[in-house]
């Protein structure tokens, strides 16, 4: 049977969603967490029929930790409660404040956790990036800094992703994932004072211009942040079609160095200011 929703009040915690393929040790993860058997856990791929929201603490800061069903291979949705299990775990992607994205480090990423991953992503929301199994990686052949090599490889858009690797089942290094989460938090929620975005725009600019657009020079006038979680920023140029996707990627690298906004994305918006004549 499932455990009571989260009532009401406790909505104001922070929201942690489990997401990621079955038997990669979601529930495991859960129930390590909670230091209590929750749910039953069955070693079958995808057994966690439904999603339980448990509310828990960690040094007094209470979360709503949410198991999500998995998120099956299209081709075995044919069961209703699988389709439902599926639209829940979306549902819990856009509920959520921080995306804890479960991945096998023996299996390394898949296609299905990189579509999980894109989910997380497109959702805009916080993520953190946890590789369960840890102990079952043969390290004399593959080293740490190899496995986040790998995985920033593959998951190539979430590359502000901070990486974890534990052990679910033996609680290795889990006590990291509420400090990552708190953190990822404040970041989502960091505001950037115009003086200081406009001095690292100048900087920016310095170190790289836009190209030319139709032979003609483009200046980004200012730059002012417009919203938070995620982070969001307008950018005001003479030329908003000279403005490209890349050298926006660029930007986003520049502006990371100087705050590093671990574990969210941020948004660029290009607006057109008219010159003065």
């Amino acid at each position: 049977s499932v455990l009571p929703e989260v009532r009401e009040g406790e909505s104001d915690y922070p929201k942690i969603a489990i997401v990621g393929r079955p038997n990669v040790g979601k529930s495991t993860l859960v129930n390590s967490l909670l230091s209590k058997e929750r749910m039953i856990v069955s070693a079958v791929p995808g057994t966690t029929r439904d999603a339980v929201d448990s509310v828990c603490s960690y040094y007094n800061k209470k979360y709503v930790l949410i198991d999500t069903a998995g998120i099956r291979k299209k081709g075995s949705m044919a069961k209703t409660v699988e389709r439902y299990s599926f639209m829940r775990t979306l549902r819990n992607i856009d509920d959520c404040d921080v995306a804890v994205i479960v991945l096998e480090a023996p299996a390394g990423v898949v296609e299905l956790d990189q579509k999980i991953a894109g989910l997380v992503h497109e959702a805009r929301k916080g993520a953190l990036i946890v590789l369960n199994k840890w102990d079952l990686v043969n390290k004399d052949s593959l080293s740490m800094d190899d496995v986040h090599k790998e995985v920033y490889r593959k998951l190539w858009f979430m590359k502000y992703s901070p990486v974890l690797t534990i052990s679910a089942l033996s609680k290795q290094r889990i006590s990291r994932i509420f400090p990552l989460v708190n953190s990822i938090i404040t970041e989502r929620a960091k505001r950037i004072s115009t003086h200081e975005l406009n001095v690292f725009l100048r900087d920016t600019v310095a170190a790289k211009e836009p190209p030319l657009y139709r032979s003609k020079r483009v200046k980004i006038h200012y730059i002012s942040q417009v919203k938070t979680n995620p982070p969001g920023f307008v950018i005001f140029t003479n030329k908003k079609a000279g403005i490209k996707e890349q050298y926006l990627k660029f930007m986003e690298s520049r502006l990371r160095e100087r705050f590093p906004f671990e574990g969210t994305p941020v948004d660029f918006y290009v607006k057109q200011k008219k010159e003065k004549r």
